[in-house]
């Protein structure tokens, strides 16, 4: 086969130009067109041949057709011959033959050339459109959490028709949680936390109302939501104890390859014999002044503000100490005061009772506060100063080993002539000998509890 060139029988059915130029199943299309046509039609002349083109097919194939076709027989020599093939001489009609084949050949090249520069013009016209009408633009309705958790999804999304899970971006978050999007229904999806957050921390979701994607996606316009976490006691209380910062230790029921995450688990007290006004105030999952003083030594020791409350900061180097193995590796002190008589100050160091003192407490008009309190502040030295219940003023210069566990009141040494009775004005007053003793162990965080018995 020969493509264009290849001969058809009955060449005195179409003009000798076209029997030579034009070959196969296009020659035969373009000439059937001729015979056929009952519509109105464009007569074309070329080199004394006429040409019906039917007008009703604007096809770009018959385009292509009818303009190569013009051209190869506007391109013929005007003085080529046009006797039949049966005139002409067996030699000359030879080599004829052969220029003839050559010439459609090269006319055929030409065609070819001109049938893919107008497919990639269409090309050029049609893809454009096809990738501009790929982007779409999608619908979003969804629902949010007030309270944000690890075991439950913070947000929900319903969309106007399927998407890809995998093409949705990130869902945005001030400050940013890390969360991973899952696909719960054909066009619904939700977000979960895939790490760990922070308790009584406070977020701002931004929540989408579009959905556009085109090479990637994006969310449009999106709506503003507030939500925070549970206070988490609980966990804040297994972190500390897993730092020994309180007197009880914790043990998981299903240990985990992240030693912060929060567990399962229970407590035991770190030493058999703690007074029973601590254990007293001891509960899990509350909010109770032993985890708030465990807090504030943890926050003195990686020089955080003190507060005793946990924000985003001091959850973070919770979680850092923990996986880190940083323990406290101090012993649980805690300090008793008892107001009966004689006024007394008991240490403890891990579960014992160490050291005991004479000591004297407020005045009836300005009497020491009742309850358990953690150390706030220290000096080792200052001058206090204030005023007397007469009005007047004082100011005790050179106060030494001094320990402010609520308001103005703190431990500290003072001389007195004697000790075991109120006299003070809320203070807790010790000889200089017995502050100097206990004052290294009532580091920011200790607990103090004063009690009348």
């Amino acid at each position: 086969s020969t493509g264009l060139c290849r001969p058809l029988p009955n060449h005195s059915a179409t003009p000798p130009e076209l029997n030579i130029l034009l070959g196969g199943q296009i020659r035969y299309f373009f000439w059937k067109n001729r015979q056929t046509s009952t519509q109105s039609a464009t007569t074309t002349t070329t080199s004394k041949t006429t040409v019906n083109v039917d007008t009703t097919v604007p096809t770009i194939e018959t385009i292509v057709v009818i303009t190569t076709a013009a051209k190869m027989i506007s391109n013929t020599n005007p003085s080529t011959p046009t006797e039949s093939p049966s005139s002409i001489p067996f030699n000359r009609r030879a080599v004829r033959d052969r220029e003839m084949q050559d010439y459609c050949e090269g006319m055929t090249r030409r065609l070819r050339m001109t049938t893919a520069l107008a497919l990639a013009l269409v090309a050029t016209t049609t893809l454009p459109s096809i990738a501009a009408s790929a982007a779409t633009s999608v619908r979003v309705s969804g629902t949010v959490a007030s309270t944000i958790t690890t075991s439950m999804p913070i947000v929900r999304l319903t969309f106007s028709r399927a998407v890809n899970v995998g093409d949705l971006p990130q869902l945005v978050t001030t400050p940013q949680l890390a969360t991973t999007w899952q696909k719960v229904g054909p066009r619904e999806v939700q977000a979960v936390v895939s790490g760990l957050v922070p308790p009584a921390a406070a977020y701002v979701i931004d929540l989408p109302i579009s959905l556009h994607c085109n090479t990637d996606c994006r969310f449009g316009a999106v709506r503003r939501h507030s939500a925070s976490t549970p206070a988490g006691s609980a966990w804040e209380q297994q972190l500390l104890a897993e730092l020994n910062y309180l007197p009880a230790t914790f043990t998981s029921l299903s240990p985990q390859s992240d030693p912060a995450a929060q567990l399962a688990g229970f407590y035991t007290w770190a030493y058999p014999r703690l007074p029973t006004s601590l254990i007293g105030l001891w509960g899990v999952g509350n909010d109770n002044v032993i985890v708030r003083g465990a807090l504030m030594a943890f926050q003195n020791d990686h020089q955080l503000a003190t507060t005793g409350v946990v924000d985003r900061t001091t959850w973070n180097d919770l979680v850092k100490a923990v996986r880190d193995g940083q323990k406290d590796p101090r012993t649980y002190d805690y300090v008793t005061v008892s107001e009966a008589s004689p006024e007394t100050v008991r240490l403890f160091v891990g579960g014992k009772a160490t050291f005991h003192t004479l000591a004297n407490t407020g005045i009836s008009v300005a009497p020491t506060p009742l309850g358990t309190f953690p150390v706030y502040l220290r000096y080792l030295t200052q001058t206090m100063s204030g005023t007397n219940p007469d009005g007047s003023h004082y100011a005790d210069p050179g106060i030494p080993w001094i320990s402010y566990f609520d308001g103005s009141s703190a431990l500290h040494g003072f001389i007195r002539a004697t000790y075991g009775w109120p006299q003070s004005l809320g203070c807790v007053e010790m000889p200089f000998a017995s502050a100097h003793t206990i004052w290294p162990h009532t580091p920011i965080g200790t607990l103090v509890t004063v009690q009348t018995s």
